[in-house]
């Protein structure tokens, strides 16, 4: 499978893969949960193509970014870790697209920075209350800890349930593709990682704190959705559209949470569109 992230940086002590490519305007790509930059795979090189700037990175405790001891890798704290390395990157303006919990990230850097951000495109994202489901709720409360102690084979069996639901199309999430995304949890930090970087700060306390904010947004936005999401549902799309001012809802049929696998073409003609 392609290799996109091609550079790394160490940033406030912590170490980020990253990509830094073009010179035109600067387009930022956020990933979400449980996934990794690998999502951007089939839309980021023809956005290059077409003359753009793109930035995207692992976030911290995902990928190939470092799995911190210390750092904070909440959606608040993964803003601070965008905007450092966008200092280091001499990127001040840009427009930036967003997937799931990327989404959060980009709705607390959006609305505390509005300035900054040329135009918004939140793809399946998590938003309001909409996280975690009742099912991640029960585990982040009560079996964190023996979730975080399960076989490794225990493990990759159910991180692959997880993965085939965020697809509309089964074939979509298998061979190849279902191995990339299993890759970075294939070894022992890399499954408590999981749990302690990413299962842990499943938290919508920022997202419902946002909400006033939303309707001050004045930026181009624009909302993609999946049909057929079975994570983030429509609804919850619906609201936002409502809720900030000027906004664009595209629903593409036949996708899944994991857009960009279901639709690879078609994202990357709404980004190229959107931009």
């Amino acid at each position: 499978m392609p290799e996109l992230l091609d550079s790394e940086v160490i940033l406030n002590g912590v170490r980020l893969a990253y990509r830094d490519r073009g010179t035109g305007e600067p387009v930022v790509f956020l990933h979400g949960t449980p996934s990794h930059s690998f999502i951007w795979r089939d839309v980021v090189p023809e956005v290059e193509r077409a003359g753009y700037r793109v930035v995207l990175f692992d976030l911290l405790g995902y990928g190939q970014s470092e799995r911190p001891l210390t750092h904070d890798t909440s959606v608040r704290g993964q803003v601070d870790v965008l905007q450092t390395l966008l200092q280091h990157l001499g990127i001040d303006q840009f427009c930036l697209v967003a997937h799931d919990i990327g989404g959060a990230i980009a709705q607390l850097l959006a609305t505390a920075q509005p300035q900054r951000v040329r135009r918004l495109m939140l793809i399946d994202t998590v938003s309001y209350d909409s996280w975690p489901s009742e099912t991640w709720q029960a585990i982040i409360r009560d079996h964190l800890q023996d979730y975080a102690a399960m076989s490794a084979s225990d493990f990759e069996a159910m991180l692959t349930r997880q993965l085939q639901m965020t697809v509309a199309t089964p074939d979509r999430m298998s061979g190849a593709v279902l191995e990339a995304y299993l890759a970075p949890h294939r070894f022992a930090l890399g499954r408590a990682s999981f749990f302690e970087h990413q299962v842990r700060h499943y938290d919508s306390s920022s997202t419902q704190q946002v909400v006033p904010a939303l309707a001050q947004l004045t930026m181009p936005v624009r909302l993609l959705w999946g049909a057929q999401d079975a994570w983030q549902p429509i609804t919850y799309a619906k609201r936002l559209a409502a809720d900030i001012p000027g906004s664009e809802l595209v629903v593409i049929d036949n996708g899944g949470h994991f857009l960009m696998e279901d639709q690879p073409a078609r994202v990357r003609s709404e980004i190229l569109d959107f931009l």
